[in-house]
């Protein structure tokens, strides 16, 4: 009994990842660099985002380099820290929505912040895998296109996918 116990408390029931970057900015001015959807498409939805990442809100995100138009949601957010948004996820996500967690943490006493985004909800199956490990890919490069943009202005996405 306490074999078999042991063997379903190490079973494996979710993929999730959590990726993180230094950005030298206040944590407000980082915050407000992925909040805003200005800024947001200068360096990451190329195709243009539409709406504020505020709590409760749907907005929608557009990729040139990959077409289409998405809705995502914002399930919450507090100023200056966080930012929990969802979106509609695939046959490899544990439920139906897959959800991406950005965390703001101020470094060197508020003049750098580490920023956190942590994803969740892919089923461990290898088809949940390789989402996982593709958005892995693609919020890497959005923490590595936040700090070229908001610390020298320069647009990493600009001819990187096509």
């Amino acid at each position: 009994m306490n074999t078999e116990r042991n063997a379903k408390d190490t079973q494996l029931e979710e993929l999730s990842f959590t990726v993180t970057g230094y950005i030298s900015k206040t944590p407000r001015e980082t915050f407000e660099a992925v909040a805003d959807p200005d800024q947001l498409s200068k360096y990451f939805t190329t195709g243009g985002a539409r709406g504020r990442l505020e709590t409760g809100t749907e907005v929608s995100w557009d990729f040139a380099d990959f077409p289409g138009r998405f809705p995502v949601e914002v399930i919450e957010t507090v100023p200056d820290e966080k930012i929990v948004i969802s979106w509609e996820g695939s046959e490899h996500s544990t439920g139906p929505n897959t959800m991406t967690t950005f965390e703001f943490s101020p470094v060197d006493e508020g003049a750098r912040t580490l920023v956190t985004i942590t994803e969740k909800s892919w089923q461990p199956t290898v088809g949940g895998a390789e989402g996982a490990f593709g958005n892995c890919m693609g919020w890497t490069g959005m923490l590595a296109a936040l700090k070229a943009w908001i610390e020298y202005g320069i647009d990493l996405r600009e001819g990187f996918y096509k």
